[in-house]
């Protein structure tokens, strides 16, 4: 392991991303994927960023501020808007023993270094044998009014191509600890970040330079007894709102977040659903072919005598997401939604 000491520079403490939490040190989730991102640049010296304008600009989303000036652009490197160059670059430099951390601008642009994705980095370790250390980061996911091509969630076409993990937190603290994870794995990862969740959702998240979370384990967010969500990213924001107010109903709602896609925690869903009897999966990548289709299956597969009830997966309709906020409101699940969807498992 190559690592790297910094000493304090122009930057200074006030350009660390640790220096952006709230008085009371709490971070948001951006600014946790800053400060994995840093300590994991500080850590090693083989670790470096590419993507569209993240040195002098910072980022689309301002996660990277600052980190040119301690770094420098050697190892904040601006490219072209030239996707599949990006991966290119990042592949071939892990090849060579770098541990690249790509950024796009939208997850939505990953398709157009799909190629590249799908036929080199999630196979060339299984074909050469040569380990492939690349992250690559994309802001997901819809909400937020940015229309059909800044709202996709592209994690099941991804988690499909095999030979890439895929991780999708929904808290600070994992997205820091999986992240870290991510850049000390020798196995191509993808970090999907929510945009609805960037700036809205706040803890106090550790510090220590060496916490992580691992990769392919589901967390249960809520215990409960009567239905069980699996669901992540976003909507286990929704979930939890939902089970809260289904609590005063008289519901008890068990929400499993499965933090991370591929690998999946089959055995944690399979855990809960054993003791509820009835599942909801709740999703925001398409219906049709999305995640919850897989989790769907394996509860039928595997867990089909403990159920007294269908499993009933709720997601978006397999058509582009909608600019209009009426009709983007309509498309995504929400808290009333996933209410009424428990509630009719309930009565089953």
């Amino acid at each position: 392991m190559v690592t790297q000491t910094v000493e304090s520079g122009a930057a200074g403490h006030g350009a660390e991303p640790r220096g952006k939490r709230t008085e009371a040190g709490e971070a948001t989730y951006l600014i946790a994927i800053a400060e994995a991102l840093w300590e994991e640049m500080e850590r090693d010296e083989r670790v470096f960023l590419l993507g569209e304008d993240i040195g002098a600009y910072g980022g689309a989303f301002k996660v990277t501020e600052g980190f040119i000036d301690r770094f420098g652009p050697e190892r904040v490197m601006d490219t072209p808007i030239a996707e599949e160059t990006i991966v290119g670059l990042a592949i071939g430099s892990a090849m060579e023993g770098f541990r690249p951390v790509a950024e796009f601008q939208y997850a939505d642009f990953m398709s157009s270094g799909f190629d590249e994705i799908t036929t080199v980095l999630a196979r060339y370790h299984y074909r050469s044998g040569v380990p492939l250390p690349v992250v690559l980061r994309g802001p997901s996911g819809g909400g937020v009014r940015a229309s059909s091509f800044h709202s996709i969630n592209p994690e099941p076409w991804f988690a499909h191509a095999g030979g890439i993990k895929v991780i999708c937190p929904a808290f600070p603290s994992d997205a820091k600890g999986l992240l870290k994870s991510a850049i000390r794995d020798d196995n191509p990862c993808m970090f999907l970040e929510h945009k609805w969740i960037y700036r809205r959702i706040k803890e106090v998240v550790p510090e220590d330079p060496d916490f992580l979370v691992p990769i392919g384990r589901a967390e249960v967010r809520r215990i409960g007894t009567d239905v069980t969500i699996v669901t992540y990213g976003a909507m286990v924001h929704r979930a939890l709102d939902a089970a809260a107010d289904l609590a005063q109903k008289g519901v008890s709602v068990e929400v499993v977040d499965l933090r991370t896609i591929h690998p999946m925690d089959t055995e944690a869903v399979l855990e809960s659903v054993a003791k509820t009897s009835r599942a909801l999966v709740v999703y925001e990548s398409y219906r049709f072919l999305g995640v919850g289709a897989e989790v769907a299956a394996v509860i039928a597969e595997e867990a089909f005598e403990h159920l007294d009830a269908p499993v009933m997966r709720l997601a978006p309709p397999n058509v582009p997401v909608p600019f209009s906020p009426a009709l983007e409101d309509a498309f995504l699940p929400d808290v009333a939604d996933i209410e009424e969807a428990v509630q009719k498992l309930s009565a089953w």
